[in-house]
């Protein structure tokens, strides 16, 4: 299962991201995001995890835990990150008929 990490430190590596998360099972593989001008961490992450019960038990200790400084991880299954139809493309979602302004405002 692979699963989507938000709310990482900034010092936070992959091997970070990998033991982290290897005290709930086995990790076959373990990224953070780096920003390719700064090359620092972009605070999140995707690892994979063979078995669904162990991601899920990880899931449920990590998703809301507090590290350092406060900041507060967020850990769901990486298919959520997704809408429907796949992934949302150069607009962001919004669909290209649209103006922008138009519609809803948050």
């Amino acid at each position: 299962m692979k699963l989507f990490v938000a709310g990482l430190p900034p010092d936070f590596d992959d091997t970070d991201l990998k033991e982290m998360f290897e005290l709930y099972g086995e990790v076959t593989s373990a990224k953070i995001a780096i920003d390719r001008q700064t090359r620092r961490s972009r605070g999140f992450g995707f690892l994979e995890m063979p078995k669904e019960l162990e991601a899920k038990e990880a899931i449920l200790a990590l998703d809301g835990a507090k590290l350092n400084r406060g900041k507060q991880l967020s850990v769901k299954p990486a298919d959520d990150q997704q809408n429907s139809s796949g992934s949302r493309g150069p607009s962001g979602g919004r669909p290209f008929n649209r103006p922008p302004g138009s519609g809803r405002r948050f």
